[in-house]
């Protein structure tokens, strides 16, 4: 694709934004879970509930941040998240009960929809329109290093300054770094609308959006995804331990998953046009497929794991690349933040609950009916897709 003067710049430095968002509002806490868990006075259901929590705030105004995206008002939003971000962090760093506890993760969970991925899409979707996906893929390439950022470093922090600490970093980071490249890179892109187009976007309502051709399909997929994806890879651990993995092959396995998705999204990068969006959808939902035949053979060739584990990180690697450029494609590119902002609700939905419906099937059933149920999400998804397009 070409980039007009500064654009090429002002994408690679929103990819460098992006992973610090994600670092700082998402993987913080898998990176200091175990120090909350030492550290602080909280159970282990009020720690779980953060996340969660954070999930649906960023599924419930999911919609009213796409409108916003359709008004132009995109850069404002990619200023009002780190601020709200950085609010929030203050307000984990100085936690010590529930109630405060609850309402940081209500705060990251509010920045994370105003400045994370989708509205960062939505921005390269209104600019770039059919040509977004090159600029989406460059954007991904460096966010999907987040959690190989944020492990080691909420690591190496909490040991030497303690969990606050390491918090009060993050703070530093999205105050000093984040937030003034995000907002300057967010300028370079942002498109100026006719404001009759922009008073039409903002007047799309649900029934209008659930009658789109394709719209349930493709909501259908990428919530069918999630299930699969996060139900299997939040339980990975103890399930390959169940299929008699060594533990140290499984340590191995789990930490595949992060540079599988950057190897997949490389692949995507590398094949260019020569992979339209249809081809990769159904490369993807393959992968998927496919994951748990490796799981099978793990019972008697454990390193069959490894193969688990890099089928899923690709296919989710390629899928938070493919996700705008389907909405755009099949739902067109006129209202993109509000149809986009509608489909996230779904999705997110599927995210927050499929760790606790793997944890009831593992309950019910053993990881075998676990493992079962994501194969099932996936050939599920395979179908969805066939109805979207």
């Amino acid at each position: 694709m070409t980039f007009e003067r500064g654009e090429g710049r002002a994408v690679w430095t929103l990819a460098l934004t992006q992973a610090l968002g994600y670092a700082c509002f998402f993987y913080i806490f898998a990176a200091l879970l175990i120090y909350w868990q030492r550290g602080t006075p909280l159970s282990d259901g009020v720690i779980a509930a953060g996340p969660l929590l954070a999930t649906m705030v960023s599924a419930l105004v999911a919609p009213a941040v796409g409108r916003a995206v359709d008004r132009g008002q995109a850069v404002a939003m990619m200023a009002a998240g780190p601020v709200i971000g950085a609010a929030a962090l203050v307000l984990l760093a100085l936690s010590g009960g529930a109630g405060l506890w609850l309402l940081a993760w209500s705060g990251l969970g509010l920045a994370q929809a105003l400045c994370l991925y989708d509205v960062c899409f939505g921005m390269m979707i209104r600019r770039f329109g059919a040509e977004a996906r090159g600029a989406i893929t460059r954007v991904t390439l460096v966010a999907g290093l987040a959690s190989t950022l944020a492990f080691p470093a909420g690591a190496w922090l909490a040991e030497a300054l303690g969990w606050r600490g390491a918090v009060w970093c993050a703070v530093a980071v999205v105050v000093g770094v984040m937030l003034p490249l995000q907002v300057g890179a967010a300028r370079v892109l942002v498109r100026r609308t006719e404001a009759a187009e922009v008073r039409g976007a903002a007047r799309l309502r649900w029934g209008e959006v659930l009658r789109m051709q394709g719209f349930l399909g493709l909501a259908a997929l990428f919530s069918l995804v999630n299930l699969n994806h996060w139900m299997l890879v939040n339980h990975i651990r103890p399930m390959l331990e169940a299929l008699a993995v060594p533990a140290g092959l499984g340590i191995v396995a789990a930490a595949v998953i992060g540079p599988a998705q950057v190897a997949g999204r490389l692949v995507l990068a590398g094949a260019g046009a020569r992979m339209g969006t249809g081809l990769a959808s159904w490369v993807t939902v393959s992968a998927l497929v496919v994951a748990p035949v490796f799981l099978v053979l793990a019972v008697v060739w454990p390193v069959a794991a490894v193969g688990f584990a890099a089928c899923q990180g690709a296919a989710m690697g390629i899928i938070t690349i493919l996700r705008p450029v389907l909405v755009a494609e099949t739902l067109g590119q006129e209202r993109y933040g509000a149809v986009a902002g509608m489909m996230a609700i779904p999705g997110l939905a599927a995210m927050a609950v499929a760790p606790l419906i793997g944890t009831g099937l593992e309950s019910l059933g053993g990881v075998w009916l676990m493992i079962g149920t994501g194969f099932c999400f996936a050939l599920a998804a395979a179908g969805a897709l066939a109805a979207s397009r």
